[in-house]
C-alpha cells in the first residue's frame, strides 16, 4: 500500500491550445507559487492540472486523449489527482464529467479561485503581473483583454471565454514591468480581438493609448501585435507603430475568406473590396509591414468559384505570412445550422494548395532578403544553429533565422545585427556582422 501522508505534493500543469491558454496556466502557476506551492510545468507531478482546448475537432481531440493518457497514469498509482481547466471543460463539463468521471474536479475558464482552493491554494487579488513565465525568458504573450463581442458563425470562442472584457491600461503596464524586470524584452500582445481594446472601459477604441504607455516600459524591446480583427480597426494604431521603433512592423491580422458570399454566412461585417482597401491602407501607412493572416476553406457552400476567388487574392495579396485551416463544424455555433457540405478530402486539398502558393510567395520575399542585415533575437540553439527571428516574426508560427554556431557563440535572448546570406521557403540563413 503507498503512503501519501509524508509525500510533498508536486503540481504538473499541463498546457494545451493556443497563447492565450499558455499565459492563463502562467497566471495559474503564480498563483499556485505565491501561495508556497512547488509546480512545474509539464514535467513530473503527483497532481496534475491539464489546460484544454475545446476550438476545433483536432484542439478537442488532443485535449480528451490528455485526460485519459493521466487517467491511466492515475489509474497505475503514478499520479494522485487530476484536475480539468480551460476551454474543453468550459464547454463540455457535462459531458466530461459522464464519459470522464474518475477526474477528480472540472473547472472552466472564469473558475480560477475554485481550481486553486481544490489544489489547497487562495486566490490572491494583489497578484497583479505575477507569472511563472513558460516560454524562453527573452518573450512572454501579455493578454490585454478576455472573450468576444464578435458574432463569427464559425467560432465557438464566445461560448468558451464571454464577452469582451479589456484588462485595464494601468494593469498591463503593472504587468509588463513586472516582465521587463525578469528579463523579457519583447511583448505579444494577445486578446481574442486587439482591435475592440478599450470599447468596455474607456468607450473608445484604445490600443494606441496603451501602446503609447508600453514603449516607456524600461528593458522592453519589442511589442507585438496578435490577433486583430479586420471591421473597426483602429488607424491611429499604425501612426504609432511608424513612430516607434519598439513597436514591430507586424500584424497578425486573421480574415478568414474573401469572397462575399461566404463572408456574409460567417457573419464578419466586412467584404471583399473593404478588405483589399484596409490592407493597401496598412501598406501605405506602414510600407514595412509584415501582416501575418489566417484562413479557413471548406465553409459550408463554399462553391469552386469561392474557392478561386481566395487563391487569386492570395496570389495577388501576396501575404508575408499565412495559414490555412480546413472548417470544423462545432456545435452551437451559429454556422453548425448549415450542411458541412465540403468533403474532408476536398478541404484538406483546398487548404494544401493555399499553402503551396504561399510557400512560393514567402520563398520569392525570402530572396529578396539576401545581402540584407536584419535586427534578430536568439530565441535557442539547436543542434548546430542558433536560432533567431526578426520584428517581421512571431515564435512558434512564423519564419526562423539560423545562424551557424560553428564559429560563433550567440547568447540566447540577446540582439544581433544578422545579414542574410541564403534563403529558403520559410527559413533566412545569415551570419553576425561585427
Amino acid at each position: 500500500m503507498r503512503t501519501k501522508s509524508l509525500k510533498k505534493n508536486k503540481i504538473n500543469v499541463v498546457t494545451l491550445g493556443c497563447s492565450k491558454n499558455v499565459y492563463d496556466s502562467e497566471v495559474l502557476m503564480g498563483q499556485l507559487k505565491a501561495n508556497g506551492k512547488e509546480v512545474v510545468h509539464e514535467e513530473e507531478g503527483n497532481i496534475v492540472v491539464i489546460n484544454t482546448c475545446g476550438f476545433i475537432n483536432n484542439a478537442k481531440e488532443e485535449s480528451v486523449n490528455t485526460i485519459l493518457e493521466y487517467m491511466q497514469k492515475k489509474e497505475e498509482g503514478d499520479v494522485d489527482k487530476v484536475f480539468v481547466t480551460g476551454c474543453l471543460s468550459e464547454r463540455y463539463k457535462p459531458d466530461l464529467q459522464k464519459e470522464i468521471p474518475n477526474v477528480d474536479q472540472y473547472f472552466g475558464t472564469t473558475e480560477l479561485p475554485g481550481l486553486l482552493k481544490a489544489l489547497g491554494a487562495d486566490y490572491k487579488h494583489e497578484l497583479i503581473g505575477e507569472r511563472l513565465t513558460t516560454t524562453p525568458k527573452n518573450y512572454a504573450y501579455l493578454k490585454i483583454a478576455e472573450g468576444c463581442d464578435r458574432p463569427c458563425s464559425f467560432c465557438a470562442i464566445p461560448l468558451m471565454r464571454g464577452k469582451h472584457k479589456s484588462t485595464p491600461i494601468e494593469e498591463v503596464v503593472i504587468e509588463a514591468e513586472k516582465l521587463a524586470a525578469n528579463g523579457v524584452k519583447e511583448l505579444i500582445l494577445i486578446a481574442q480581438d486587439l482591435t475592440y481594446y478599450g470599447l468596455d472601459l474607456y468607450k473608445k477604441r484604445n490600443l494606441a493609448e496603451l501602446l503609447e504607455r508600453l514603449v516607456k516600459v524600461e528593458g522592453i524591446e519589442w511589442i507585438r501585435l496578435h490577433y486583430a480583427f479586420p471591421t473597426g480597426f483602429p488607424m491611429d494604431v499604425l501612426d504609432i507603430m511608424n513612430r516607434e521603433p519598439k513597436i514591430c512592423n507586424y500584424l497578425d491580422i486573421p480574415l478568414q475568406h474573401i469572397s462575399d458570399n461566404i463572408l456574409k454566412s460567417m457573419r464578419r461585417g466586412t467584404t471583399q473590396e473593404k478588405t483589399t482597401k484596409l490592407l493597401k491602407q496598412f501598406r501605405a501607412a506602414v510600407p514595412e509591414m509584415a501582416i501575418r493572416t489566417t484562413l479557413i476553406v471548406g465553409y459550408p457552400g463554399e462553391t469552386e468559384e469561392d474557392y478561386e476567388t481566395l487563391k487569386q487574392w492570395v496570389t495577388d495579396m501576396r501575404f508575408e505570412r499565412l495559414g490555412c485551416f480546413t472548417y470544423s463544424h462545432e456545435e452551437n455555433t451559429h454556422a453548425y445550422n448549415l450542411e458541412d457540405d465540403v468533403p474532408e478530402e476536398v478541404k484538406q486539398q483546398r487548404a494544401n494548395e493555399i499553402m503551396e502558393i504561399q510557400s512560393q510567395i514567402s520563398w520569392e520575399l525570402n530572396q529578396e532578403k539576401i545581402g540584407k542585415e536584419f535586427k534578430v533575437v536568439i530565441d535557442r540553439k539547436e543542434g548546430n544553429y542558433f536560432i533567431g527571428r526578426t520584428e517581421y516574426d512571431s515564435p512558434d508560427v512564423d519564419n526562423e533565422v539560423l545562424i551557424s554556431a560553428e564559429n560563433t557563440y550567440l547568447k540566447t535572448g540577446d540582439f544581433y545585427t544578422i545579414k542574410i546570406t541564403d534563403a529558403a521557403d520559410f527559413d533566412l540563413y545569415g551570419e553576425v556582422v561585427n
